[in-house]
């Protein structure tokens, strides 16, 4: 097993560990595609946590040793279940965070963007897409995803001069949103995971939908898919629990109902 799926009360853990890098092959996107498959199927997930079990690695990309040997036909099989699995992510209703803890680099850094949030451990491991060092441009979003979350020019740049980024770089240019210093790094990530899962879940999958699908829209339409998300949430129990736990002045416990 090459991606373990560790499930929670209100959250699940998916386990990169294919030494020495996670470098990914076909294998392992059908375990990653079954995995978040199955996550899918349980409603009560809120919150999924992409993490590697290795030490100096998040995910290095394809593994170019299998990808050479292989057969252009299974390659263009592995591309496809690539492709499948960074769509399920961002169509998921479920909040994805990328937690990296080293080397994040082409596949790796595209399986990174399609989650919603990416944070990232202290330290001088290399983020980045170099897929042009081989003449291929980044075939699994790359193109597409990182210039939304950092602006086309320092994405242009990143891609075509080759460069890779420190991670206090990364969290310069909005790529990562948090950094956590190598000795809180376990307990810090759980602690903000815990946090999230415990919110209010449908109005979290809500906000998550408003905006991915409306940042494609024109304002107009935006705003009225804005609208039609946050109706039903007026008389979901959550936002009932809320108003009330505001009154009383504690803490409020969302069902996600």
């Amino acid at each position: 097993m090459v991606v373990e799926l560790k499930i929670h009360e209100k959250y699940a853990e998916l386990v990169l560990q294919r030494p020495p890098a996670n470098a990914y092959e076909y294998d392992f996107m059908q375990e990653l595609n079954s995995a978040l498959d199955e996550i899918q199927l349980n409603p009560g997930i809120v919150v999924v946590l992409i993490k590697s079990a290795l030490d100096r690695f998040f995910c290095a990309g394809a593994d170019l040793h299998v990808f050479g040997g292989n057969t252009p036909e299974k390659n263009k099989e592995m591309v496809r279940l690539a492709r499948l699995a960074t769509h399920k992510i961002e169509s998921s209703s479920a909040v994805f965070i990328a937690a990296i803890n080293g080397h994040c680099l082409g596949g790796g850094l595209e399986l990174a963007l399609a989650c919603d949030l990416r944070i990232g451990m202290d330290g001088t491991y290399q983020i980045g897409l170099p897929e042009i060092n081989i003449g291929l441009i980044p075939g699994n979003g790359g193109t597409q995803r990182l210039p939304r979350v950092i602006g086309s020019s320092k994405a242009f740049d990143l891609m075509i001069n080759r460069k890779n980024l420190l991670p206090d770089e990364a969290l310069t240019i909005g790529l990562f949103h948090q950094l956590i210093k190598a000795e809180m790094w376990e307990s810090e990530t759980e602690d903000y995971v815990k946090h999230l899962s415990n919110g209010p879940g449908l109005a979290m999958m809500a906000t998550k939908k408003a905006i991915k699908e409306g940042m494609q829209l024109p304002l107009d339409q935006a705003l009225e898919l804005e609208k039609a998300l946050l109706d039903p949430l007026e008389n979901s129990q959550d936002y009932k629990e809320g108003i009330k736990a505001f009154k009383e002045k504690r803490q409020p416990e969302f069902k996600g109902k």
